[in-house]
């Protein structure tokens, strides 16, 4: 493709099928009918694929083909409600979906019109039993979707229906319309931070890629090496959206003058690593990528590099070697990457969601993406809300948006009616917000300050059955196996922290080891080459800081109050509440429980290993765990 006009000439034809997918659209198309799919890791993983199939089927047997479109898409957000469907026109949401389920959406729906209520997304049916606009149903009506735009409204593996979104413009707006210097300034005028974890300006680090070393080869690299436990941000935008990170990518390539993109995506993303390849393909074959693109003089390509899950490659450094074939170990900093990166070039980093705002912020510009956000931290938030909550998916919202509005309007709040106790931010390099906070405004500075960090963007919330204590171990855990052992400190220092906790929770502990464990926080803090062990005692300090109380129970009382530490729990019989139905003596691996029937049973605690089965088994409430 060489000229903008060839572009416009696709995206008029595509509009129309794009903007047919409007919850009120004044779009015709040639279907009557589009039918979504979310074809996303999650809903996969549910059988969506064997829905579509189902779907298709039905659809050629009632001749239905001309009349239906079936569209594969990303991750529509509700990850807990899938296999989800989205039905055009009206943005009809069935969750839950099942290939039983297809012959009555077939023939009721998309024959005769009618919506079937009791397989809709709850939400969308309020009190008196009319239908609630899916964009104003309490998950979609606080969030604004920048980032997620196009994730469950595209096919990802269709490059026009990208082009239909006005994709591709901004890169044609960059080569055409604005200097290196203009790209940049837009960048920095709009505020935009890095979305990994660190939070460093964008356009910033753009320009002293671009100044330190004038001409030569340098680098652009998209970091999607995601590896927080709970997060999933990225990897749903290179599934439902791979075509933005492209375009982004070759924009930052002419701003800096680098004229060579590296992904680094983890091998355990397989559909979204089949995506990417696919919109390589797609883009080098439409001119988007490779030589003179849009008839100019400027040449970008890029090539994927699979990880092996090593978490440490996260760290810019790491990644990079990893990349030059090397075992991904982090390198000290200055050089930084923007003087000496990949190939000891000068070289950008970013990652998948921070790269994602890019086509929006130069087509819209810097003033419309500082207007949302709050004065330091400006635009959006994508968070992956995991753990205790109702609405376990993903969520964009603008920076400022309070912990209560995300977790309460937006995720539906905790199940079975339990209290709210910390949300975890930022994995294990983060930390938890306890109750106290909940009303603070999410962004990069306010969570530092009360001991957390914003992180790639990982939200687990725990209620009042989890343990802290065992959360902080949770995470030392995994820092333990993570680290990359080049440094000292990290590779002996995580390892002693993950042993005093674990003491801790056996039981074993001191009043002298929560001093220990305090100081050599922050000894590894201070001495660790790279982020990964600067950050590792992040969720051991802020819940000292928060819930001292839990780890001082475990310690002076031998207590866990949440019940979850094995080695502290005793489960105890209540005599006046048992019935002697014999039902837990016939549970317990352990044979742990004696009794005859019809009479009270008792738990011979040397013999319980404290699995729960007696408790989970019970008819009659009369086992409980002390």
């Amino acid at each position: 493709m060489k000229t903008l006009a060839e572009l416009n000439a696709i995206r008029e034809e595509m509009e129309k099928t794009v903007g047919f997918r409007q919850e009120t659209n004044d779009f015709a198309d040639d279907y009557k009918y589009h039918v979504l799919v979310c074809g996303g890791t999650g809903c996969t993983s549910s059988g969506s694929i064997d829905i579509i199939n189902k779907l298709n089927a039905e659809l050629e047997a009632n001749n239905l083909t001309n009349d239906v479109k079936v569209v594969k898409t990303g991750c529509h957000g509700l990850c807990a409600l899938g296999p989800i469907m989205i039905i055009y026109p009206g943005a009809v949401f069935y969750s839950k979906m099942s290939v039983d389920k297809i012959d009555r959406v077939v023939s009721e729906h998309l024959i005769n019109g009618n919506i079937i209520k009791e397989f809709l997304y709850p939400e969308m049916v309020n009190e008196a039993g009319d239908i609630t606009p899916l964009s104003q149903t309490p998950f979609y009506k606080k969030q604004h979707r920048i980032a997620l735009r196009n994730c469950g409204k595209i096919n990802p593996e269709c490059i026009d229906e990208y082009i239909g979104t006005r994709g591709y413009e901004a890169l044609n707006k960059v080569l055409t319309t604005m200097s290196q210097d203009d790209v940049i300034k837009c960048i920095l005028d709009s505020g935009l931070r890095g979305r990994g974890g660190g939070g460093f300006p964008t356009g910033r680090k753009w320009q002293l890629a671009k100044d330190l070393v004038k001409g030569g080869q340098k680098y652009v690299c998209c970091n999607a090496d995601e590896g927080d436990p709970g997060a999933f941000m990225d990897r749903s935008v290179l599934e439902g959206d791979p075509h933005v990170v492209l375009e982004a990518m070759a924009i930052a390539g002419y701003a800096i003058g680098a004229s060579q993109g590296y992904i680094y995506v983890r091998a355990e993303y397989p559909i979204a690593v089949d995506r990417l390849n696919i919109a390589i393909s797609q883009a080098r074959e439409k001119g988007m990528l490779g030589e003179n693109i849009f008839g100019t003089d400027f040449s970008f390509d890029i090539d994927l590099r699979l990880g092996a899950g090593a978490f440490v490659c996260g760290e810019e450094t790491a990644l990079m070697t990893s990349i030059e074939g090397n075992r991904g170990e982090p390198r000290p900093r200055p050089p930084f990457p923007a003087e000496k990166g990949l190939f000891m070039k000068p070289t950008i980093l970013n990652n998948v969601e921070t790269y994602a705002n890019i086509p929006q912020i130069i087509l819209n510009g810097a003033e419309w993406f500082a207007s949302m956000g709050t004065e330091k931290s400006k635009g959006t938030k994508v968070f992956a809300l995991g753990g205790k909550i109702n609405n376990t998916g993903l969520v964009e919202v603008p920076m400022g948006t309070t912990l209560r509005e995300v977790i309460e309007d937006i995720g539906g709040g905790i199940p079975n009616g339990k209290k709210f106790k910390a949300a975890q931010t930022g994995g294990p390099s983060g930390g938890c917000i306890p109750a106290e906070h909940f009303d603070v405004p999410i962004d990069y500075d306010n969570l530092i300050a009360i001991g957390s960090m914003m992180g790639s963007g990982g939200l687990i919330v725990m209620d009042e059955d989890n343990c802290m204590v065992d959360i902080a171990k949770f995470f030392l855990e995994f820092t333990v196996d993570e680290s990359c052992g080049k440094c000292t400190p990290c590779r002996i220092g995580t390892k002693r922290l993950y042993e005093i906790l674990d003491k801790i929770t056996k039981g074993q502990g001191t009043l002298e080891d929560l001093d220990k464990l305090e100081e050599l926080c922050y000894y590894i803090k201070e001495n660790s080459l790279c982020g990964l062990g600067q950050t590792a005692p992040n969720p051991v300090l802020s819940t000292l800081r928060y819930f001292k109380d839990e780890y001082i129970a475990h310690v002076v009382d031998k207590k866990c109050p949440a019940g979850v530490c094995k080695s502290l729990l005793r489960y105890e019989i209540d005599p006046e509440k048992c019935r002697g139905c014999t039902m837990c003596a016939r549970q317990c691996p352990a044979g742990a429980i004696e009794g005859t029937v019809k009479n009270p049973h008792v738990i011979n605690s040397d013999k319980c290993v404290k699995c729960g089965a007696c408790m989970d088994t019970c008819k009659f409430g009369a086992i409980s765990k002390k």
